[in-house]
């Protein structure tokens, strides 16, 4: 089986500057939860400057345009963090109290990886709400380049990967 059949990756958004000077805070695409059981969101983020921290917001809602936007809620993070990446074997479990936002408050100047997952009975489906978007906070002045990428699993139809590619919207 390959590994298209069972995964989709989307983008949430593509690399950029979390800093002022570069627009500021990032608002993410909506994906599409319709097809999928499961959704990761994965944040990227290079190093960058002491005390101006990273926050990742997760909402929901109705379509792709944003109709009705809410927060999603969601109290497990997974870390890799460290000054250099390469040398961080290992995740990092994190709780906290359940909330649609978690911010980075080691250490601004690490290189991180964080995932949150979401699974699609976390919505508030019996409103209507099928998508579900990352975005990052304005970090301040200082150089920080990241992204955000979706990664949809579990697949509710099984279909040719390239069909599947049209349906994530």
């Amino acid at each position: 089986m390959l590994i298209l059949e069972t995964l989709q990756v989307a983008s949430g958004l593509l690399p950029v500057d979390f800093a002022t000077s570069n627009a500021g805070a990032r608002t993410g695409d909506f994906v599409s939860l319709r097809h999928y059981r499961r959704l990761a969101i994965l944040l990227f983020k290079d190093g960058g400057t002491a005390g101006e921290d990273v926050t990742l917001t997760i909402e929901q809602a109705k379509d792709a345009a944003g109709t009705a936007i809410k927060p999603l809620l969601f109290d497990t993070i997974y870390r890799k963090q460290g000054s250099d990446l390469a040398t961080v074997n290992s995740w990092t479990r994190t709780r906290q109290t359940a909330a649609n936002t978690y911010t980075n408050t080691t250490s601004a100047e690490d290189e991180l990886i964080w995932v949150v997952e979401i699974p699609a009975e976390s919505l508030d489906s019996s409103n209507g709400y099928t998508h579900v978007r990352g975005s990052v906070n304005d970090v301040g002045t200082g150089a920080q380049l990241g992204c955000v990428l979706y990664l949809l699993s579990e697949p509710r139809y099984a279909a040719d990967p390239e069909q599947m590619m049209s349906g994530i919207a």
